[in-house]
């Protein structure tokens, strides 16, 4: 109930709708529930609403994956190469969500290869086989 997980991979249902997936995520996360469309349009997806996850390009899947951070609120977001496949312009709206979390007294733990535009501290690990 604190934490968002989001990993690599997507975790989308092809066959729903792109509002039928963030439904199904906010369900199941519970919690304080925010307003949907309102999530699609942060993430540049309200003209999607109808269609099939399955029809969405890579960056599209990946911005509805970002939209769950947005539908129910927790306090911590754990991200696990949170910028795959996002276009420039992707990146920069992720980097908006990650200043305005952190404004609010958020927390995020990022596993990345590069910078994701906001100030952090990091953690290297090197030397790991």
């Amino acid at each position: 109930e604190q934490c968002h997980y989001l990993g690599h991979r997507d975790a989308l249902k092809p066959a729903l709708s792109v509002a039928e997936n963030l439904s199904f995520w906010a369900d199941f996360l519970g919690g304080e529930r925010f307003d949907a469309a309102e999530s699609l349009a942060t993430v540049g997806l309200d003209h999607a609403a109808h269609l099939p996850a399955a029809f969405l390009s890579a960056g599209q899947r990946r911005r509805l994956s970002l939209a769950r951070l947005l539908t129910v609120r927790r306090p911590v977001w754990l991200l696990d190469e949170p910028t795959t496949a996002l276009d420039v312009a992707g990146q920069d709206m992720f980097g908006g969500l990650m200043r305005e979390h952190l404004t609010r007294g958020g927390m995020i733990i990022a596993a990345t290869h590069g910078p994701l535009g906001v100030e952090s501290r990091e953690l290297r690990i090197g030397g790991v086989a």
